[in-house]
């Protein structure tokens, strides 16, 4: 037993990693989305647990038929158990099934009331539309089919349109 106690701290005890994960999480039997990751690290604590993306994450949100609507990515993600949170940094992109395509430096997806959303500068491109919208502050379903922007900076169209306004 002492050589067993030996290979391991206490602090190495509290810390669980596992490599090429797969989480599934849903309701009634029914999948609501699904992380993947190269690499988790769970920070055990007594009332608290935190996972760690360190190399990266990908989410991929369903809808009642098992379809795939939208999708983030990011190069670093923690979540924290007990705000039921996830905070994505580095290369955040969220996606949705009209092919639009958010980027931004960090999000927060909100686990209980589905939203994501960030104060930070976002570009948001809509090529079926031929739009590309600048802002900072955006918040949105996880299905992210419809959003809003807290401050519009600007938009392709928006821009098209002050031409025409001005000239």
């Amino acid at each position: 037993m002492e050589e067993v106690d030996a290979l391991f701290t206490a602090k190495d005890l509290k810390i669980e990693q596992a490599k090429d994960v797969e989480i599934f999480y849903s309701d009634s039997a029914q999948i609501k989305l699904k992380i993947t990751a190269p690499t988790l690290k769970r920070y055990i604590q007594k009332s608290n647990s935190v996972d760690e993306f360190p190399d990266g994450v990908l989410v991929e949100f369903y809808d009642l038929n098992g379809k795939i609507i939208s999708w983030l990515k990011s190069d670093y993600a923690i979540r924290k158990d007990e705000v039921k949170k996830i905070f994505v940094k580095q290369n955040v992109k969220l996606y949705n099934s009209n092919d639009d395509e958010l980027s931004t430096d960090e999000l927060i997806w909100d686990e209980e009331t589905g939203e994501i959303y960030t104060n930070k500068y976002v570009r948001i491109a809509q090529p079926k539309r031929g739009d590309t919208l600048f802002g900072y502050g955006f918040i949105a379903k996880q299905e992210f089919q419809r959003f809003q922007l807290n401050k519009k900076v600007s938009g392709t169209k928006f821009l098209e349109l002050d031409k025409v306004l001005n000239n």
